[in-house]
């Protein structure tokens, strides 16, 4: 496929190229030679067009980096092409992924062009309906690491199932992970649960949102948890909502007793690994929370909130990040034109594709999606839903269709 051609019927789609997609002139011109060239555009000049970048499955495979992906981000690097890496990865300070993806990749990356799963949970913070002040439970791999962000964004009563387990290890009536997972990180309730003994509500641990930054490692015991407060009466963990099933009222009752929010960073049942078939992702452990859930309540589904592609309002973050990213490279208090099209490459059809494709941008940006073959989708698992604006080898392909299609 090449030009700025569409993606036709099914037959069409599902064709092989006919060889790989050369790159444009100036890619082409810059990965053959060592030499400095002229930059497309000089530092002040606006591009009408940015690139935003998924990670996995599309610049790097675990911790090894996709063959092209440097060169492709060091050109727009030096030809002053913004571009943001979207990722519903997280469990890492944004600092801290940079970092680390600036080595692996060879390209010297910073936060202010980079969004994981998580960082849009910096918006449920402040305002007059923020959880800044209030106690949230969060969950994720490393749930110190967690904690650590939910700080860092300005959450500042954060408890974890690890603190919980600690204070009140019957809660969990099975042979816990709580020494080799929750030991080190594990911390003091800050205050105790109801245990039903003539105690006030007041007086107890309640939990006003439920932050899942990724998949625990001991699901059961989350999902357990979880479970709990959704139950609970004003999210007081160790109570029971006397609503519960009471059909008089909307959904029978269920979740209409101040129970915590339910906020997932993201809802990707899949992604792509070192292994060579996709691994479970969060939507994994949604799933799972949501069918147990169902059977809980009688098939009731779980309301909650998922952040992470395709949420429109993770795609509204980005833009706003991109854009703040474009106007602090290309200089500020320069005119600029508005960005008009921003090409999302990615790896999954359900998350980065779908996303790019149902966005309704409010700064009427295009985001136009492009399929890369190097991650979760693979022909054999049949034609996705949700189908790409265009279809390469690898986020080399991908930025030469840009360019070429942008006149460059």
């Amino acid at each position: 496929m090449g030009g700025t051609q569409h993606l036709g019927p099914s037959a069409h789609w599902r064709r092989k190229p006919r060889g790989r997609v050369a790159f444009s002139r100036g890619l082409s011109t810059k990965l053959r030679s060592n030499e400095p060239s002229e930059p497309v555009f000089h530092a002040g000049e606006a591009p009408s067009f940015a690139f935003s970048f998924d990670i996995d499955g599309v610049l790097l495979h675990g911790a090894k980096p996709i063959p092209g992906a440097r060169e492709s981000l060091k050109y727009l690097q030096d030809n002053n092409i913004p571009f943001i890496l979207l990722t519903n990865g997280g469990g890492k300070p944004e600092r801290d992924r940079v970092s680390d993806l600036s080595s692996r990749l060879g390209v010297e990356l910073t936060v202010d062009n980079f969004v994981q799963s998580h960082t849009p949970f910096q918006e449920l913070v402040g305002g007059p309906k923020g959880l800044g002040d209030k106690t949230v439970f969060v969950s994720g791999a490393d749930v110190q690491k967690c904690r650590d962000i939910a700080h860092s964004y300005g959450f500042k009563c954060v408890v974890t199932a690890a603190d919980i387990l600690r204070d009140y290890p019957e809660i969990w009536p099975f042979e816990p992970l709580l020494e080799s997972v929750y030991g080190a990180g594990a911390r003091p309730l800050p205050r105790p649960l109801h245990t039903g003994d003539h105690m006030h509500d007041d007086t107890a641990l309640k939990i006003d949102a439920m932050l899942v930054f990724s998949d625990p490692r001991d699901w059961a015991l989350d999902i357990q948890i979880m479970v709990d407060l959704l139950l609970s009466r004003q999210g007081v963990l160790g109570t029971y909502s006397a609503k519960n099933g009471d059909r008089s009222l909307p959904n029978d009752g269920w979740q209409q007793d101040g129970q915590p929010l339910v906020v997932f960073s993201n809802a990707d049942l899949f992604w792509s690994t070192t292994y060579h078939h996709p691994r479970f992702g969060q939507g994994a452990f949604q799933a799972a929370l949501d069918g147990v859930w169902r059977k809980v309540t009688g098939g009731r589904e779980l309301v909650r909130t998922s952040f992470g592609k395709p949420s429109a309002e993770t795609y509204r973050f980005a833009e706003r990040m991109l854009n703040e990213h474009r106007t602090k490279i290309l200089g500020r208090g320069r005119e600029m034109a508005p960005l008009r099209r921003v090409y999302m490459v990615g790896d999954n059809p359900e998350s980065d594709i779908r996303g790019a494709n149902e966005f309704a941008s409010p700064q009427g940006t295009e985001w136009t999606s492009v399929l890369v073959r190097t991650g979760v989708w693979r022909p054999e698992r049949g034609e996705p839903v949700h189908k790409p604006k265009m279809l390469v080898d690898d986020v080399k392909a991908a930025v030469q269709w840009a360019l070429k299609r942008e006149g460059h």
